[in-house]
């Protein structure tokens, strides 16, 4: 069983930065894709973006491209999404999750999540 925590969250104003971390209780992320999700109250989760195990490939979310970037660290068990230039709609809880299937975008796919971070954006 892989236990996420997601750390890193916080408020902020439109226009600043927070980098949210996705740490693993075992090393069996590092054989797993792992994606970020959100979602906003009285909405549903989205996809926010993924990574591949080995790193090598990544993809986001038409409203966060540009602005996200996902990464890991394998000697780190974790995985980041430094988020930039951040808008009031990003305000969410972010999660993240890992598939050990490969890289998918719904969150159906996903077998393991963490408990979730909040983020605000104020204007």
């Amino acid at each position: 069983q892989v236990q996420l925590v997601e750390s890193g969250g916080g408020m902020v104003q439109a226009g600043g930065s927070l980098r949210l971390s996705c740490a693993a209780s075992e090393r069996t992320l590092s054989r797993c894709a792992v994606g970020w999700f959100r979602q906003a109250p009285g909405k549903e989760r989205e996809f926010v973006a993924v990574i591949s195990w080995s790193g090598g490939s990544t993809y986001y979310a038409d409203s966060v491209r540009g602005r996200f970037t996902i990464a890991r660290d394998i000697t780190k068990n974790t995985v980041y999404l430094q988020m930039e230039s951040l808008e009031p709609e990003d305000t969410a809880v972010y999660y993240c999750a890992a598939d050990p299937d490969g890289i998918a975008g719904r969150a159906d796919d996903y077998d393991y999540w963490g408990r979730g971070t909040q983020v605000t954006v104020s204007s």
